[in-house]
């Protein structure tokens, strides 16, 4: 079979050069993107910071009792949102995510509790959707570039799901599961629970002086209005560290896929030369033979 090698390794090589081009060319975009996504990550932060900073002055003066500061009691559902992406091609991001997810249900399990999933990226949905687990809400969006609307409208439905009374399926507490983007090699994957609020951030202490507030037209109303846009503007950063944690991986698996493929290529390469050499070989020595047995015919 002179030639058979060759013809594999050669078809090898030509395959894996083009998944070569296509890693290189998903690379290109996510390098791209990721400058865009960080920054449009790191621009939230004077605006959640300033919020935060508002929620935890009215939230630790006002002396009311809110819905989404107090705890529920008469009813064991629980919300977790799931933060994934749409595409692949981004490493562990969307598995990391998955075994958060199943660590903090398990959790809650073990509490009592009944979790319900609400769910973004089809990675996740794909995967719950598999194993039959119910999904109460989901969504794809385009997860490597979300918008403002789409996170108003999770962040809704949601707030809803809270706010419902038991019999129609209201939820206790909220929890998200999403990535936390560190930088452009760390990202890790965080639990964070929102509803019933807890105000992580502190105010601005002043020496010896108590914050007076005044409320118009009550606190009730600054409450109403305040905190719902506190859990929108939260849940939109999340989203945007997840997108940018999303283009980092990927950039980073497809760099190490490029890699891996020119790896391949080398070897095939240096096994269809030494499959060229054989054959060569081969053919020389029939010659030979043949050259032989005509010489001892004579």
């Amino acid at each position: 079979m002179a030639g058979g090698s060759q013809r594999v390794y050669r078809q090898r090589i030509k395959s894996t050069q083009s998944l070569k081009k296509m890693f290189r060319a998903q690379e290109l975009i996510a390098a791209s993107r990721i400058g865009r996504a960080r920054n449009r990550a790191t621009s939230t932060t004077p605006f959640a910071q300033a919020i935060t900073r508002a929620v935890s002055a009215v939230a630790t003066h006002a002396h009311v009792e809110h819905p989404m500061t107090q705890a529920r009691h008469d009813t064991n559902r629980v919300a977790v949102l799931v933060v994934a992406s749409d595409r692949g091609m981004a490493g562990s991001y969307s598995a990391a995510i998955i075994r958060e997810t199943e660590r903090l249900l398990e959790r809650l399990e073990r509490e009592g509790k009944q979790p319900e999933l609400f769910v973004t990226g089809r990675r996740a949905i794909s995967y719950y959707r598999y194993r039959g687990r119910e999904l109460r809400g989901q969504w794809s969006y385009g997860s490597d570039s979300p918008s403002a609307e789409v996170a108003h409208e999770i962040a809704d439905a949601l707030l809803a799901a809270h706010s419902a009374p038991a019999e129609d399926g209201g939820v206790a507490e909220l929890h998200v599961v999403y990535t936390q983007f560190v930088n452009m090699v760390t990202q890790r994957p965080r639990v964070v629970r929102m509803l019933p609020l807890e105000v992580v951030e502190g105010v601005v202490e002043h020496e010896d002086v108590e914050p007076l507030y005044d409320f118009e037209p009550s606190v009730e109303v600054v409450l109403d209005a305040l905190l719902p846009r506190y859990v929108r503007s939260r849940l939109f950063s999340f989203l945007l560290e997840a997108a940018a944690s999303e283009l980092a991986s990927r950039q980073r698996a497809m760099h190490t896929a490029v890699d891996n493929a020119e790896d391949l290529i080398r070897n095939y390469t240096r096994l269809a030369n030494q499959a060229r050499q054989a054959d060569i070989t081969q053919e020389i020595s029939e010659i030979v033979s043949g050259a032989d047995a005509l010489a001892a015919a004579k």
